[in-house]
């Protein structure tokens, strides 16, 4: 069943998981507010989102600048209308790879204040959104999808802050979900792997040597589209009864193994 005209937010868009799930979104039916940095590259994005006939909009939003949130969040429902669906994607890693006894401060409030700090206030701006503002009569059920990382349970001791910063959102879903669901809104932690991205394009030949290794026991990469289609059922509210449930989507990676 495909959503009527129901309003998606994606973080973090332009480009890779956040562009392969605002699409996947559109070609549900939805229309999508996308915001990421800058506009760069997101062209592409919005036209392949408008080829499945969905209205898009790009919006610039630095996430951890969080006074903004509510001002972001009023100019897009201005243009698009309620939000029935958040997808908090937009994040960054470490700035360096190394000894988390060498960690400065400065990369570690720069990542925390990104990944955490600016997810908590961009999904509690929505949440006020959600509560006061009824839903569109034909919409799904509405929700909230965080993705955080397999890094949220497994320790990186070389990317630290980035994994605090993971870990946080687990907790970051419990609460809201918790806040939320007497009004219904399903919130949810999807939690991808290893992903070829432009992201993890740096340390690419590192993890193909490690997943030909065996690192990965579906013995491949994960892809955007594997996360999109995570996301989909999520916001289109088929498992909305589940809220507060965490999605590893990571081709068995996380799962403890002797």
């Amino acid at each position: 069943m495909h959503a009527a005209r129901a309003l998606a937010v994606v973080t973090g868009a332009r480009r890779g998981i956040g562009a392969a799930i605002a699409i996947d979104l559109a070609a549900q039916g939805f229309d999508l507010a996308i915001t990421d940095l800058g506009p760069e590259g997101a062209d592409a994005t919005l036209d392949a989102i408008g080829a499945h006939g969905g209205r898009a909009r790009f919006f610039a939003s630095d996430l951890a600048e969080v006074g903004a949130h509510p001002a972001l969040v009023d100019a897009i429902t201005d243009w698009g209308g309620p939000i029935v669906a958040l997808v908090n994607n937009a994040g960054i890693g470490s700035p360096r790879r190394g000894d988390l006894l060498e960690v400065p401060p400065q990369a570690f409030d720069r990542v925390l204040g990104v990944n955490l700090r600016g997810t908590f206030f961009m999904t509690q701006a929505v949440a006020r959104h959600m509560l006061q503002t009824p839903a569109p009569a034909a919409a799904p059920a509405r929700s909230i999808v965080t993705l955080s990382s397999v890094s949220a349970d497994m320790a990186s001791v070389e990317r630290a802050e980035y994994c605090l910063s993971k870990s946080g959102l687990s907790m970051l879903t419990k609460l809201f979900a918790l806040r939320l669901a007497a009004a219904g809104i399903g919130v949810f932690e999807i939690r991808p792997g290893v992903i070829r991205t432009p992201m993890t394009q740096a340390v690419s030949a590192d993890y193909d040597q490690r997943i030909a290794q065996g690192l990965v026991p579906m013995h491949r990469w994960g892809q955007p589209d594997d996360v999109a289609r995570a996301v989909r059922a999520l916001a289109l509210g088929q498992l909305a009864f589940a809220s507060g449930s965490v999605l590893c989507v990571d081709g068995a990676l996380s799962i403890p193994r002797l």
